[in-house]
């Protein structure tokens, strides 16, 4: 798998890069009082200490003044796993160089999705990277530094609309894609060789479930 830059012409389809906000102040909070495991992913939808910083400044200026949610996603992950997407852009925001992992949505056919259509997308400390919702991505992935798997891992801030990936709603399946709701405002297709699986999300990527330490190491 080749790894491209989210300044590159190929990041168009799925997002932009927003430039002129600064986030020292919210990378330097993240840093400082949150968590980063070894051999995990943690994930908090929303953070009062983040949001105190900079919420207002993404409410008004980059959802148009929409209620927001700032959270992060911290750990150590090289595989894609599963993807999902929500019904509003998300902004990604890492304090340590990153990777993402991206499809479009259009590609999913009656839930189901080849891996061979996701593509990698290296993404610099402090960039503030607008993916949009039509955007399949997932749990960032550790930098890749010439052909090794950096072990520093991540910590990344997750900007969404307010109440994303909190409790799933109750639902009447009115719509295919209703199976696919795993959480309130996220739709999600897992490889079977994952622990949502197994905890009953829809198996809808066929393929390996792609693996940058397997790929680069």
């Amino acid at each position: 798998m080749k790894i491209k830059s989210v300044f590159s012409h190929s990041f168009k389809k799925y997002g932009k890069v927003l430039t002129g906000y600064d986030v020292t102040a919210l990378l330097a909070k993240l840093d400082e009082k949150t968590e980063k495991p070894a051999n995990a992913v943690i994930y908090e939808p929303s953070d009062s200490d983040l949001e105190a910083i900079m919420g207002d400044v993404f409410s008004t200026n980059a959802y148009g003044g929409m209620p927001i949610q700032i959270g992060y996603c911290n750990g150590n992950n090289t595989k894609l796993n599963c993807l999902e997407w929500h019904r509003g852009s998300e902004l990604n925001i890492p304090s340590n160089d990153c990777i993402l992992m991206l499809a479009s949505l259009e590609s999913v056919k009656n839930g189901k999705l080849n891996t061979n259509c996701v593509e990698a997308f290296y993404v610099p400390k402090g960039t503030v990277v607008q993916v949009y919702e039509t955007t399949l991505h997932y749990a960032p992935c550790n930098a890749v530094k010439g052909k090794e798997v950096s072990k520093e891992g991540f910590r990344v801030i997750i900007v969404l609309p307010k109440d994303t990936n909190t409790e799933k709603p109750a639902i009447k399946e009115v719509d295919f894609e209703d199976k696919l709701l795993w959480a309130r405002n996220k739709w999600l297709i897992a490889h079977p060789d994952t622990s949502e699986a197994k905890q009953g999300a829809f198996v809808g990527l066929m393929g390996p479930n792609l693996d940058l330490a397997k790929m680069r190491g």
